[in-house]
């Protein structure tokens, strides 16, 4: 494997294509460059031999990760100004209670770095591939193939963010600046599936990169469609459905040709696929979201057979879901669940109430489906709940019978034990619906001591004390609550290792690159494949941005440096790259709250007209600490007028930034606390 990067002063020549990128901050956490002290040096290595062949000695033994091109000094500070910071040079700023400290950003986006990214132009025995987003987090995936004729882009879903790390953020997009400035060569985009992670980023993104055409199958369609109706203002997207195991040929506008195939997958939603890209010298394998369906860890004979199917070609790389790679043997099988929750259903006394999350598509038509067998009504809460299965309907893939689902108010008109209540809410999220009738909030449905509650799910991480409070808040009725961990009501939707390596062995690629999932599923994920006999050195493990280049085949290079993968934030109406100064700012406001200065300065003087106002918000009550308040006055007095009087004439600026961090120093001392201090000095 092969990882290059432009010799110094080497000038773009005819067989490369120069691209930069713009200023860009990144807000996310710390994350150690590859090239650090610590990681392994870049070096240059022989291509890597055809199947069978001995492969040159290497002078390391790791699975490869790409580099990170770090222009930094030797101190570890940014080159340039503040180079010598670290080791006793000066310091920049005007005290130490200020902001929270700068997150570091990405090398990428570092000036020395943005203005040399020299990506080789293709020839017709190479392959590109590039995961713009999904191999970092979980979410917002997003991957580009790019061949001779063009790009293929596979999903383009969004990231739910946390509010502490990103306040007032809604969702996070892929940085999608490398296909907007290609949007002339993407040839199509295609969904595996219609989760938001996957779907999500549709809206947001299409227009930007030229509204390619979408390629999917007919229930990812129309979850598709129904979202972009809360879009109006976007350009009407050109969606064909794709039958199960279908092909297209496209074209590019130069007439060159590529033909990508689908081959189902199973998941925790219908419709779901892969897709296999057909290149030259071989097929670029993606497989979404999935798992296998199996007997006891053998797979099904549909299993066998679609996996067959895909081995008997040449398959140069596949890529693949790395979501339940830190699990190891096979998961439950989804019918398992159904079986058990069948069972629940015909057997439990009482109301049966069900909290789930709404993508589960398979799981809501089973509940409906047991709940009619037993002669139980259905009464659906949660939009998305309502709206997915009326998408089931509408697709075909059950048609409830008339009267088998029943609205809230009409709960009091049939007996308790007739009665299936399907709801959102199994993460403990405040405003869905298991959460509101579990706190007495909803119009129509309380609980009582009879009832019984069936969290099929498992607890998300990050969300552990949502659903600890759900679940207190549910026992202070007095009701049962089955879960995951004390029956089998909820099975996965992601293969765990076991699942993995039957895969890959079936499609039996050159190499192999683990995706969807944070860094340490895919370091497992790969961990799992070489436990069972796949070369190390055909394991890539990327980033986001990261450049994979094939030739022929068989010769993987690996970049060191990325594409933009700074994080597109979507900010109410506003997308793009927030500043880190504004995401820095919202947490300081969240947690200490802030703390305002109004003074009127006399500009030739330098005294003050009258004692300063204050306002305070989210740091302490004002009734309350009329002391620190009072100190707080006589203080900004003081600290003005000291500073002011051999000013002549009074710099307003500079008083501004001095009593700025006198204050935040004094209520540091009297509180602990670091509110954002704001001065504004009125000059007369």
């Amino acid at each position: 494997m092969n990882e290059v990067s432009p010799a110094q002063g080497e000038q773009p020549s005819d067989h490369r294509r120069p691209y930069s990128a713009a200023p860009r901050r990144d807000f996310r956490g710390p994350r150690r460059p590859f090239s650090a002290r610590g990681g392994h040096r870049p070096h240059r290595s022989a291509p890597i031999p055809r199947n069978g062949e001995q492969a040159a000695p290497r002078p390391d033994d790791i699975v490869r990760e790409p580099a990170a091109l770090s222009p930094r000094g030797a101190h570890g500070a940014p080159r340039g100004r503040g180079a010598d910071r670290g080791r006793g040079g000066p310091r920049r700023g005007r005290g130490h209670f200020r902001r929270p400290p700068s997150m570091p950003r990405q090398p990428f986006n570092e000036p020395e770095a943005r203005e040399r990214v020299v990506l080789p132009v293709l020839t017709d025995d190479m392959v590109r591939i590039v995961p713009l987003g999904g191999v970092e987090e979980v979410g917002r995936n997003m991957l580009a193939v790019e061949t001779p004729a063009g790009i293929i882009i596979s999903d383009a879903g969004f990231q739910f963010t946390r509010e502490m790390n990103t306040p007032g953020v809604d969702y996070i997009l892929p940085n999608t600046r490398w296909l907007e400035d290609n949007r002339d060569r993407i040839l199509a985009l295609f969904v595996t599936h219609g989760h938001l992670d996957h779907i999500g980023g549709i809206p947001f993104m299409m227009d930007r990169i030229g509204n390619p055409p979408i390629y999917t199958q007919y229930l990812t369609s129309l979850m598709i469609k129904k979202r972009q109706e809360e879009f109006p203002h976007q350009p009407q997207l050109d969606i064909h459905v794709m039958d199960i195991g279908s092909s297209v040929l496209l074209t590019a506008k130069d007439g060159k040709t590529v033909t990508v195939k689908t081959f189902p997958v199973t998941h925790s939603i219908p419709d779901s696929m892969g897709i296999s890209i057909v290149t030259k010298h071989g097929n670029i394998v993606i497989s979404g979201d999935l798992k296998l369906e199996h007997e006891d860890g053998t797979p099904t004979e549909r299993e066998r057979t679609v996996w067959g199917a895909l081995g008997k070609d040449r398959n140069i790389m596949f890529i693949a879901d790395s979501t339940n790679a830190e699990r190891e043997g096979f998961s439950i099988p989804e019918k398992k669940v159904f079986a058990t929750l069948e069972d629940i259903i015909t057997t439990v006394k009482g109301r049966l109430v069900i909290g789930l999350i709404a993508s589960n598509f398979e799981r809501m038509i089973r509940i409906i489906m047991a709940a009619e067998r037993s002669g139980r009504k259905v009464i659906l809460e949660g939009r998305s709940v309502k709206n997915n299965i009326e998408i089931a309907q509408i697709a075909k893939f059950f048609e409830a019978r008339k009267g088998t689902i029943i609205p809230a108010e009409a709960i009091n008109d049939y007996p308790s034990d007739k009665i299936v209540i399907m709801c959102t809410g199994a993460q403990g999220e405040d405003a869905a619906a298991l959460m509101r009738i579990a706190t007495k909030k909803h119009k129509f449905i309380t609980f009582n001591e009879r009832d019984t509650v069936v969290l099929s799910s498992s607890i998300i991480p990050g969300n552990e004390m949502q659903v600890q409070k759900l679940k207190d808040n549910l026992l202070r009725h007095g009701l049962s609550i089955v879960h995951y961990r004390s029956s089998d009501v909820h099975s996965t939707g992601h293969g765990n290792t076991g699942e993995l390596v039957w895969m890959r062995q079936q499609v039996n690629p050159n190499f192999f690159m683990p995706a969807y999932g944070y860094h340490s599923m895919l370091r497992n994920h790969a961990a799992a494949q070489i436990a069972s006999g796949f070369p190390k050195d055909h394991v890539i493990i990327p980033d986001n941005g990261t450049v994979i280049d094939i030739t022929n085949g068989t010769e993987l290079t690996v970049h060191r440096e990325k594409l933009p993968n700074t994080p597109v934030m979507v900010d109410g109406f506003s997308i793009g790259d927030m500043q880190e100064v504004v995401i820095r700012d919202r947490q300081a406001l969240a947690k200490d709250g802030m703390f305002v200065i109004i003074a009127t300065v006399n500009i030739r003087s330098g005294q003050l007209k009258k004692s300063p106002d204050i306002i305070s918000r989210g740091f302490v009550y004002l009734r309350e600490s009329q002391g620190l308040l009072s100190e707080a006055r006589l203080l900004v007095k003081k600290s003005i007028e000291d500073m002011t009087r051999e000013m002549n004439p009074v710099d307003l600026e500079l008083v501004k930034t001095q009593l700025s961090d006198t204050i935040e120093r004094y209520l540091f001392q009297k509180t602990s606390k670091r509110p954002m201090v704001i001065p504004v000095l009125i000059g007369v």
